[in-house]
């Protein structure tokens, strides 16, 4: 009795727990279902999509057609731009591969793409300054850089082999260039002025480039840089980045603004002012001979003039240089009152000078018996005969 009691009660629980564990586990398994039934039609969906929005980002060319001659009219559409971007049109030749020095820049035009990023637009076709093979060359002048180009061929215009790329590695300014190094005393009196020029370039090219050959450019004013070749001693591996120094030099004298460029393969990676200052020590010097010169030339043109010049009443006697004149006794003037004919006085001894000491001693053209005196009355003359002059 008890043992069927105990498998009725056994087997009712069992059926409870598979309806339970039925009901709870069937909801699971349907979501389960439902989340991985999506996932291969996403994953079959992405790769459909990808191309297209890649199809979208990338510029395009269409040409209305591939060759035409000089003086026609070619019709250019695009699709892939950024909406509402300035774009020119322009036919370069040898592909584009100086730059846009290459193409016809003075029959190119302009054209703004849509809202959908694509445009239309009629292009005068004319010959570029190179050869070709040419292409349609469209780049955008605002906003982040994209171009594209397709194939073009001007009929009539002379083609010519592309020329060859140098193997050495691309190089390219990464940060902007400074001049480094000061001038010296003797600039301040013309000395040229020497600076280094450091500059960081990468190498964005798939070859390393070994001791490049540098072009350095000094510029004054409106006048063409005249250009130096520098080669800098090292390698640049490729994608690497390297710090180069190269010297710089100008004229003796140079002051000014100066304009210091760097070419490399025939393009200028960088450009940079370099304001020079007035050798002050030149205007110097020349204002000290403008003035000392004339000075020490009159000096000894008067020292000269004043040697030979004759003095007045000299006579020039043997053995005696020219100039120096012989002297003579002054002339004593006559007595005034003093008659024709009559005696002139004997001429005066002068006295024996004192001794030294004396302090008394008397004047030397008076002697103790002569001198005057004030108490002696003056001499009267004579008297006079009758009829005596």
């Amino acid at each position: 009795m008890t043992g069927r009691m105990t498998g009725r009660m056994t087997g009712r629980m069992g059926c409870w727990t598979r309806g339970w564990t039925a009901g709870r586990m069937s909801p699971f398994l349907v979501l389960l279902c439902l989340a991985l039934l999506p996932v291969p039609t996403m994953a079959s969906a992405a790769p459909q999509t990808a191309p297209a929005a890649q199809s979208a980002a990338t510029p395009r060319l269409h040409l209305s057609a591939r060759q035409a001659g000089k003086g026609g009219t070619l019709t250019v559409t695009g699709s892939g731009w950024r909406p509402g971007t300035l774009l020119t049109l322009l036919i370069c030749g040898q592909n584009m591969i100086g730059g846009t020095n290459a193409c016809a820049n003075g029959d190119g035009r302009a054209v703004t793409t849509g809202p959908d990023g694509s445009f239309r637009k009629d292009l005068p076709v004319a010959e570029p300054p190179k050869p070709c093979p040419c292409v349609v060359h469209a780049a955008t002048v605002t906003g982040a850089t994209a171009s594209a180009d397709a194939p073009f061929t001007v009929a009539g215009h002379p083609v010519a082999p592309l020329p060859r790329q140098d193997p050495g590695g691309r190089l390219s300014v990464l940060a902007p260039p400074r001049l480094e190094g000061s001038s010296g005393l003797l600039t301040w009196f013309g000395a040229p002025a020497q600076r280094r020029l450091v500059v960081t370039v990468g190498n964005v090219g798939s070859t390393p480039a070994r001791d490049p050959v540098f072009e350095v450019g000094t510029s004054h004013g409106v006048f063409a840089p005249q250009w130096e070749e520098r080669q800098w001693q090292g390698t640049v591996p490729a994608g690497r980045k390297q710090r180069i120094e190269l010297p710089v030099e100008l004229p003796a004298g140079a002051h000014g603004d100066y304009l210091v460029s760097l070419k490399y393969g025939g393009k200028v990676l960088a450009e940079q002012p370099w304001g020079v200052g007035r050798p002050w020590g030149v205007t110097l010097f020349w204002i000290l001979l403008c003035v000392v010169v004339p000075a020490a030339v009159f000096r000894i043109g008067m020292a000269v003039v004043d040697r030979v010049r004759p003095r007045p009443g000299s006579a020039r006697t043997k053995g005696r240089p020219w100039g120096r004149a012989v002297p003579r006794a002054p002339r004593r003037p006559a007595a005034a009152g003093r008659h024709r004919g009559a005696r002139a006085p004997a001429p005066r001894t002068p006295e024996p000078a004192p001794a030294d000491g004396d302090a008394a001693a008397p004047l030397p053209w008076f002697t103790p018996d002569t001198a005057p005196s004030a108490t002696t009355a003056p001499p009267t003359d004579p008297p006079t005969s009758k009829g005596s002059t």
